[in-house]
């Protein structure tokens, strides 16, 4: 009876000590300790305010970047003005393309011409005369803005810590400055303003001698006309920046008094020398972040969508002597920026040049960029305005010869097709898709 009581009390206190307390009414005073959640950019991706507004514009954004890129390995063939669809099918991973290529095409009828080939009856793919008028258009407003252009590098150049900039910086973001695809040789290269001290190293030949109007940052331009019309003090506006929340961003206890102590903390401006910063104070690195601040406004306002990509902003912390986390100091201050995470990429707008989806202060290439976008948001309506058949038969061929041969394309023999077509199918080769 003893040993039967001895083994019932080892198993009860072997069980007890394997399993583990909770709170309760009987061990109310067992200490627990609670690791504090780590607030970083992640978190602040995750938990900021959403503006649905930009986040669909970003969305019409990458489907205007999938067509254009289709475009670009389009022109790089040099077999004719048209691609057959079952090699533009290799082309999905290319550009990041997740549905067929057949759907995609008929989706938006106002950008691609789909038709059998005359002679060859395969399908085929070219853009709309609409489409091609507006990269023209486009074209030729880059072209006729090449002083712009000039004077926005000439900025960038004076933001510089070394007054040098590196080309393939530029290059990345050629497309939201507003630049020609060979701006190194059409701008660069033809301007005495330029020097190129390396093959991908830039300056400016006399920094001195620079007009002082293009040392003024578009903020100042705003805190000036916010002194004269709205007649507040230079104390509140010297130093300011225009604020706009997104819809439904909750305001935390002490959050007003903190941004308005912000707002009049005074910092090198981006056109100014850097003034010497004592990392060890917290005035010091405040006035170091806003000065980032205004470095990251000022490179904004500079681009013709006021927007940028996040990770191409990296390539410009060298020059501009930045050593910050510029996602990090993004999600700092919702008011003046806002990231967009759609389409796979995170991208940064300027939140007052935009109401709701639209640019405020609209330029030329924004306008035709615009109307390629209303151009891919159309859609499959409005077919009737498309090309007639006898317009299609004379842009693919153009000889009398398919005349003769009696060849009518009909809008609902492509269509079955392209229900018909399998990306999966790699039987026609590349010589007979063509």
């Amino acid at each position: 009876m003893t040993r039967v009581l001895q083994r019932f009390i080892y198993e009860t206190q072997s069980t007890f000590h394997q399993t583990r307390l909770q709170f309760g009414p009987f061990n109310s005073t067992t200490q627990r300790r609670w690791k504090k959640p780590a607030v970083t950019a992640q978190t602040r991706l995750e938990d900021r305010t959403r503006d649905l507004k930009l986040d669909n514009h970003m969305t019409n954004l990458r489907k205007l970047k999938l067509i254009l890129s289709l475009h670009d390995l389009m022109s790089a063939r040099r077999r004719g003005p048209f691609v057959s669809v079952q090699i533009m099918s290799r082309w999905s991973n290319i550009v990041g393309l997740n549905v067929p290529v057949g759907g995609f095409l008929r989706k938006y009828r106002h950008v691609f011409d789909v038709f059998p080939h005359p002679v060859k009856r395969n399908v085929c793919c070219k853009l709309t005369s609409k489409m091609k008028l507006l990269l023209q258009e486009e074209s030729n407003v880059i072209k006729n803005m090449e002083l712009d252009n000039v004077k926005r590098i000439k900025k960038l150049l004076m933001i510089s810590v070394t007054g040098t900039l590196h080309i393939h910086a530029l290059r990345l973001i050629k497309r939201e400055l507003g630049l020609p695809d060979d701006f190194r040789e059409s701008i660069l290269a033809k301007y005495t303003d330029f020097e190129l001290v390396d093959l991908e190293i830039v300056r400016l030949t006399d920094k001195d001698d620079v007009d002082e109007t293009l040392k003024v940052a578009e903020v100042e331009k705003w805190r000036e006309k916010e002194y004269k019309e709205k007649w507040l003090s230079e104390f509140e506006t010297k130093y300011a920046f225009p604020i706009t929340f997104p819809t439904g961003f909750k305001i935390k206890a002490g959050f007003k008094g903190k941004l308005k102590d912000w707002q009049r903390l005074h910092y090198s401006k981006p056109y100014e020398k850097e003034d010497v910063f004592r990392s060890s104070t917290r005035g010091g690195i405040e006035r170091f972040e806003k000065r980032a601040v205004g470095i990251l406004h000022e490179l904004l306002s500079l681009t013709v969508e006021k927007m940028v990509e996040v990770e191409r902003l990296v390539h410009f912390k060298k020059d501009f002597g930045l050593p910050v986390n510029f996602r990090e100091l993004i999600l700092m201050h919702p008011g003046i920026f806002y990231i967009s995470t759609r389409g796979c990429t995170q991208m940064v707008f300027l939140r007052e040049a935009y109401c709701k989806d639209v640019l405020v202060s609209p330029n030329p290439v924004y306008v035709v960029r615009r109307k390629m976008l209303d151009l891919v948001l159309l859609g499959s309506r409005n077919t009737r305005e498309l090309k007639s058949q006898r317009e299609v038969k004379e842009s693919v061929g153009g000889d009398d010869d398919y005349e003769d041969r009696g060849v009518v394309i009909k809008d609902d023999f492509v269509i079955s097709i392209l229900e018909k077509f399998d990306d999966s199918d790699n039987g026609n080769s590349e010589n007979r898709g063509e």
